[in-house]
C-alpha cells in the first residue's frame, strides 16, 4: 500500500512557474514508478510525467515537453512536477500516481493522491 499527499497547487499568472510535490507513505517508494496527471472540467484525466524507480528515466507528452520536470527524492519519498512557462491551458487537479512500470495511462496506475488544484491566470 502507498498513499500519496500532493502540495504545492496554487494560483499563477501565465508565464509563471510552480513546483509540486507529492509525499508517499511506505518504505519501498524506490521501487514504484511515479507519474503526474491532470484533469480539467469536463475533461479526461491527462498524463502530464513519469519517472522510474531510480530516477534514471522519464516521460512527458509533446504539451508539456520543455516547460515541465518531474523528478524525485527516494530518501524522502516525495516526488516533484516543477512547471515552468506556465499557460492558462495547464489549469486543472493535479494527481500524483504509483506504479510498477512507465506507462501513459491513468488506467494501469494503483495508487492516486487526492490532487491539487493549478490555476493558471492570462
Amino acid at each position: 500500500q502507498v498513499q500519496l499527499v500532493e502540495s504545492g497547487g496554487g494560483l499563477v499568472q501565465a508565464g509563471g512557474s510552480l513546483r509540486l510535490s507529492c509525499a508517499a507513505s511506505g518504505r519501498t517508494f524506490s521501487r514504484y514508478v511515479m507519474g503526474w496527471f491532470r484533469q480539467a472540467p469536463g475533461k479526461e484525466r491527462e498524463f502530464v510525467a513519469a519517472i522510474s524507480g531510480s530516477g534514471s528515466t522519464t516521460t512527458y507528452p509533446d504539451s508539456v515537453k520543455g516547460r515541465f520536470t518531474i523528478s524525485r527524492d527516494n530518501p524522502k519519498n516525495t516526488v516533484y512536477l516543477q512547471m515552468n512557462s506556465l499557460k492558462p491551458e495547464d489549469t486543472a487537479v493535479y494527481y500524483c500516481a504509483a506504479n510498477n512500470r512507465i506507462t501513459n495511462d491513468y488506467a494501469d496506475y494503483d495508487y492516486w493522491g487526492q490532487g491539487t488544484q493549478v490555476t493558471v491566470s492570462s
